[in-house]
């Protein structure tokens, strides 16, 4: 009797073989894909932090070029060594309200709306996170990407910041990244030397720097140029360019 009881436990101790669960794979999955997600995150969370204090080596868009052209003239300098001239020519071409506002310019984005503009309404802010962290193209998920970082490059960058890391990484011609090189190209001086007019049509090269020179300035370059020199001097007068030069 207690060979036969013994017989018939190890005959149920076997376990039956595991059966396939759509279920079960699902909720593994969306489990993987919130990790990835919620990792990746982060990962954008520490980098953000890091180029708070670290000069980025590379962005995705000078990448590109430099593998479309073989070469990019690129050489960071610190804002101090950059005309402050540039610095007011750039916020009042791309951003006037830059030092109003949390990185959305409500205003900008409703007069575009409106307007039923081509182009978009991105400020500073937003055009650094997606030159920094993110690539270049219309895409939902870049512009959610852009529209989380966003806020929080405001919270934890000095405007200051924001506006040298945008000085330092932003395309100014073709295979052409930042003031330095700019005026490298257009001009034969260093950033720390360009004078107003100078700094007015390299800020006049955006946003199509490829198709614009500042060297040789057509008459819709002139004039832009006069225009952005009137706004920087206003920007400066009213204190709407305090935040980035103090």
């Amino acid at each position: 009797m207690a060979k036969a009881a013994r017989k018939k436990t190890s005959r149920k101790s076997k376990s039956k073989p595991a059966r396939f669960s759509p279920r079960a794979l699902y909720l593994r999955l969306r489990r993987w894909a919130l990790r990835a997600a919620l990792g990746g995150l982060v990962f954008l969370l520490a980098m953000i932090l890091l180029y708070s204090v670290v000069n980025p080596p590379l962005t995705h868009t000078i990448w590109t070029e430099k593998r479309r052209l073989g070469h990019v003239e690129r050489e960071w300098v610190p804002i101090e060594d950059i005309a402050p001239a540039l610095a007011r020519s750039v916020v009042a071409a791309e951003d006037a309200r830059f030092c109003e506002h949390w990185g959305f310019d409500v205003n900008a984005i409703r007069n575009a709306l409106e307007a039923g503009a081509n182009r978009g309404a991105s400020t500073i802010t937003q055009q650094v996170v997606k030159n920094v962290f993110l690539w270049q193209g219309r895409s939902w998920v870049r512009k959610a990407l852009e529209t989380f970082m966003t806020p929080v490059v405001e919270a934890t960058w000095s405007k200051r910041r924001i506006v040298e890391v945008y000085l330092n990484v932003a395309e100014m011609g073709n295979g052409v990244f930042g003031a330095d090189a700019a005026a490298q190209h257009y001009f034969g001086v260093g950033a720390d030397a360009l004078s107003p007019q100078q700094a007015a049509l390299i800020a006049a090269l955006l946003p199509n720097p490829k198709e614009r020179s500042a060297a040789q300035p057509g008459n819709f370059m002139r004039k832009r140029a006069r225009q952005i020199m009137d706004g920087a001097a206003t920007i400066e007068r009213d204190g709407r360019s305090a935040c980035f030069e103090h």
